[in-house]
Order: structure tokens, then C-alpha cells, then sequence
């Protein structure tokens, strides 16, 4: 055996340095470089390899007959939304979260569903004992779900304690804690995170098994470990939301096999994750009466429209303060826009006012559409004239004042119409959609006058 050599790996990033440094040379973070050792390979071992030549590859074109595998149905429809219509025979998949979102939960009900179905389903825990996972599953009403419990570590045991057996799926819970007998070092560094995982998608990809590993995330919510990992597995999905909220958001943010446009939506509750047909509902207030600074805006995530409320609040200072301005679920950026062009083409007046505002529900919107939603929701609440609550607002707004037309309009109204909403402010051109009546208007000017009743 090759004698181990020191090296200084970044956690970061997983760049390999000989010497310890205080900052990273490829990513530029500080104090990330972390002492490992790793065999060293014989170069002349490695050049006797290339002159002998490998085994031939077989080829094969993309009209092969054989029958390509189906997706798996989890059972929980918002997660196989969120991944394209089912779980893919082969695949592996990253599922990250803030400790405590519900990762756990998620996935332990992913697999006792399957597990009821007939699938043969093994979570394997590096966090937790086997009668602790047993523990929750009795919470949440699983405790008779045919699924197989496992408490290791060590990625060697766990492949070598299945055997010549392929489950439908392997949870892995979670892959930090995981470590190989090919590299030495503490578990959780970066080359045996990366190792593990290695191990982990080739036992997927030779026998057919959907793996399913749990990865932490930073303080700054990007996963955990070299963003290698990320590139390894076929799909990585986000686990977001708020634990003073109720509502949980499963993203993709990379599916091969798949959009990553669509959203699952589950709600925490005392039995668990409970899936959300309306996400409307979410992120809505249930008000009575008008109230000024609000408007509703009707969002797409993927094919999905979800209704979400703004709100505005403006401040009046004292001549001489500086005004704040501050943003959540918004980009504070776009909000800096927004106020200008309100000031320069619309002739109000926000200099010496703070401006607050806020997505409500915890929801983060990005979409270019929501312009003339928070534009009215800030003539709101700046002049104090409430905007109807059953009229939906979008379109975009670009710098000259004009309000441009926005993608999936149709679909938009028509979920609005199907939640009550009578009314819709548009841009020009739109067409009207069954049981809502539009306004279109052709640049904010118009919408402003409209509002302040001119």
C-alpha cells in the first residue's frame, strides 16, 4: 500500500492544496483549508495502465429497442410534481434543508408509501438509531409500514449488508455523516463526502436502485460539502421554508429527468407533512375589508399558478432623515427601480418616506411579473386609497413607464377567477378570461391615475 500523504483540502470547494494557506486560491474563502490524508498513487502503476489498454465499450444508438424503465408513483403527488411525475429506476437524488425543516419526515413517508405498495424500501440512518427513526414512524402513523430501518455509517457495511439485493429505494440519512474505507479522514470532510457519494450513485447506476441521500446546508443555504456532489447526482432538490411557518416549498433546482419550474407544497402539522392541493390558500390574509398598501399578484410556479399577497408600507420622515428602504421575498433592487420610475414618470414623491415591503406567507417571488403588483401596492399605500380586494394585478414595467405583457396570462386569470377574484389589472392587449373582467393599461401613468381616482 502506497504510503498516505498529507494534503490540505477546502471545504468549500474541494480544491486540493500541498501547503495550508488562509484562503482558498480557487474560491477566495477563508480559513476553509482543512489537513487530510489520502493514498498516494504509483505513477509508473498508473502509466502501466494507459500502455495496456482497457476492455471495449459497447455502444448503442438512442432507438435501442428495450423498453426504457417507468417512473415510480411515490404516492405523494407534491413531490412527484416537484421531480418530474415520479421517482426514476437508477436515479439519485440530494435532497437538502435547514436542520429541522423536514427532510426526515419527507422522506420517511416517501418510502412508507411505497413500502404499502409493494416496493421494497431501505432508510438507512447515520444521524439516528433504528428505534428512533421507529419512533417517529409511530408518530406519524407509520409504524406498520414494511420498511426496512438501518443505523451505519459506513457506505463498505451498507452495501455489503444488501448484497445481491436491488431495492426500489435507498434513503440515506444523511450523506455527511457517511464515510468510505477507500480514503482516510474524519467523516464530513470533502474527500470523503465526495467518496461516499461516488459509491453511492455507481451502486444506483449498476443495479437500478433509486438513491435518495439527505445533505446539510451551510449557514448561507447552498448544500453542504464540494459542489462536486451536485454535480453527481441526477437531481437536487431544496427543501424550503420557515419553522414559524406552517407551509414547506420542495424545489429542483437541477432534474435530468425532469423541469425544474415545479414546486411541491406541503404543510407541517402534528401527523407530519401533509401535501397542499391550493398554495393559494398559503399565502393569502383572510381580510374583510380593503386594506391600503396590499395588492394580489397571481404567480406560475412551473405549471402552477399560486395567488400571493404584497404588501406596502410607507413611513413619512422628518425633513433631513435618511429613508430606508428594506424588502422581504422581493428583490431589494428591483424595489430601487420600481420607486424610480414611479418618481421620474408618474411625478410622486417617495424621497422622504421609508418603504417597507413584504411577500406575505414567507413566499419569495422573482418573476418579473409581480412589477406592477408591488408598483400598485406602493401607490397604495402611499396615498392611503385601498385597492379592491377582489382584483388580481401583473405585469412588467420597464424603465420608460411602460407596462409590458407577461407569460402565462391566461392561466393566471383563470386561477383567479377560480378563487373568487372579479377584477384584473393588465397590461393592454390582454385577453379577458371567463368570470373576470380586465383593465388593461399601456404604461403606469395610467394605472397611477386610476388608483388616485384622476
Amino acid at each position: 500500500m502506497a504510503k498516505p500523504k498529507s494534503r490540505y483540502v477546502c471545504q468549500a470547494c474541494g480544491s486540493v492544496s500541498s501547503r495550508w494557506q488562509g484562503q482558498c486560491p480557487d474560491c477566495a474563502e477563508w480559513n476553509t483549508l482543512v489537513q487530510e490524508s489520502a493514498p498516494v498513487a504509483n505513477i509508473f502503476a498508473a502509466k502501466h495502465n494507459l500502455q495496456g489498454g482497457g476492455r471495449v465499450v459497447e455502444l448503442v444508438g438512442l432507438d435501442a429497442p428495450s423498453a426504457l424503465p417507468e417512473r415510480v408513483v411515490s404516492g405523494v403527488a407534491e413531490f412527484d410534481r416537484a421531480i418530474g411525475g415520479g421517482i426514476v429506476p437508477g436515479s439519485a437524488m440530494l435532497v437538502g434543508g435547514d436542520p429541522g425543516i423536514g427532510k426526515s419526515t419527507l422522506l420517511l413517508q416517501i418510502g412508507a408509501e411505497l413500502a404499502k405498495a409493494g416496493r421494497s424500501v431501505v432508510y438507512v440512518s447515520g444521524e439516528e438509531s433504528a428505534e428512533q427513526v421507529r419512533l417517529r414512524a409511530v408518530r406519524l402513523g407509520l409504524g406498520k409500514a414494511p420498511v426496512r430501518l438501518a443505523a451505519a455509517t459506513s457506505v463498505r457495511d451498507i452495501l455489503t449488508t444488501l448484497g445481491g439485493e436491488t431495492p426500489d429505494l435507498l434513503v440515506i440519512d444523511s450523506i455527511q455523516t457517511m464515510h468510505s474505507d477507500l480514503i482516510e479522514g474524519a467523516p464530513g470532510t470533502v474527500s470523503r463526502v465526495r467518496a461516499s457519494a461516488q459509491e453511492l450513485v455507481r451502486f444506483a447506476k449498476e443495479r437500478g436502485t433509486a438513491v435518495v441521500l439527505v445533505g446539510h446546508v451551510t449557514k448561507d443555504g447552498s448544500i453542504a460539502g464540494p459542489r462536486v456532489l451536485e454535480h453527481m447526482v441526477d437531481t437536487v432538490l431544496s427543501f424550503e421554508g420557515e419553522r414559524s411557518h406552517q407551509y414547506r416549498i420542495l424545489r429542483a433546482l437541477k432534474n435530468r429527468f425532469g423541469g425544474t419550474d415545479e414546486i411541491g407544497v406541503f404543510a407541517m402539522q402534528g401527523a407530519g407533512l401533509a401535501e397542499v392541493a391550493n398554495p393559494s390558500a398559503l399565502f393569502l390574509t383572510q381580510r374583510g375589508e380593503a386594506v391600503s398598501g396590499t395588492s394580489v399578484f397571481p404567480a406560475i410556479e412551473g405549471t402552477r399558478p399560486v395567488l400571493v399577497e404584497i404588501q406596502a408600507l410607507t413611513v413619512r420622515l422628518a425633513s433631513g432623515a435618511t429613508p430606508r428602504r428594506a424588502a422581504v421575498g422581493w428583490d431589494s433592487g428591483r424595489l430601487a427601480m420600481i420607486l424610480a420610475v414611479l418618481e421620474a414618470r408618474c411625478g410622486l414623491n417617495f424621497a422622504s418616506a421609508e418603504v417597507y415591503l413584504n411577500v406575505a406567507g414567507g413566499y419569495r417571488l422573482s418573476d418579473p411579473a409581480a412589477d406592477l403588483a408591488v408598483a400598485a401596492a406602493l401607490v397604495s399605500a402611499l396615498s392611503e386609497r385601498p385597492i379592491a380586494s377582489d382584483c388580481v394585478i401583473l405585469g412588467e414595467i420597464a424603465l420608460s413607464g411602460e407596462i409590458r405583457p407577461v407569460a402565462h396570462g391566461p392561466l393566471r386569470l383563470k386561477e383567479a377567477a377560480k378563487l373568487g377574484f372579479e377584477k384584473a389589472w393588465v397590461p393592454s392587449g390582454v385577453k379577458a378570461a371567463d368570470g373576470i373582467a380586465v383593465a388593461g393599461f399601456a404604461n403606469l401613468r395610467a394605472l397611477v391615475d386610476h388608483i388616485l381616482g384622476r
